[in-house]
């Protein structure tokens, strides 16, 4: 049995979140923050705010199901500085955050010119 339907799209939502919430809570910050349907085939991932703590929500076609991580000594590396509410991840990224590694990187950066 996998643990995930094969996401399309993995939605991380950067704000941190009170992690008393639990489906329908999340569901409600899906709407309101990501630019999908939370019945679509993606995972959309929160993390409380001492990054110690990371849920995964999806729809598996038959309910909607909530994956909870609990670190006991570390902490996430969770994406800060950006201005938007959420961040679209690959495959890879999601299990660079997963095991402890930042998923953001270097930024690209844009010219239109070249200075000396």
């Amino acid at each position: 049995m996998e643990m995930f339907v094969n996401p399309s799209k993995i939605w991380l939502h950067k704000d941190f979140v009170d992690f008393r919430k639990s489906i329908n809570g999340l569901l409600l910050i899906v709407e309101e923050n990501i630019p999908m349907s939370p019945f679509d085939e993606a995972l959309f991932i929160f993390c409380n705010k001492n990054r110690d703590k990371l849920k995964i929500l999806y729809w598996d076609k038959t309910g909607f199901a909530l994956w909870y991580k609990r670190l006991e000594k570390d902490k996430f590396k969770w994406p800060t500085g950006h201005e938007q509410d959420c961040l679209e991840l690959n495959e890879q990224q999601l299990g660079w955050l997963l095991s402890g590694y930042d998923v953001i990187g270097h930024r690209p950066l844009f010219y239109s010119s070249v200075t000396l």
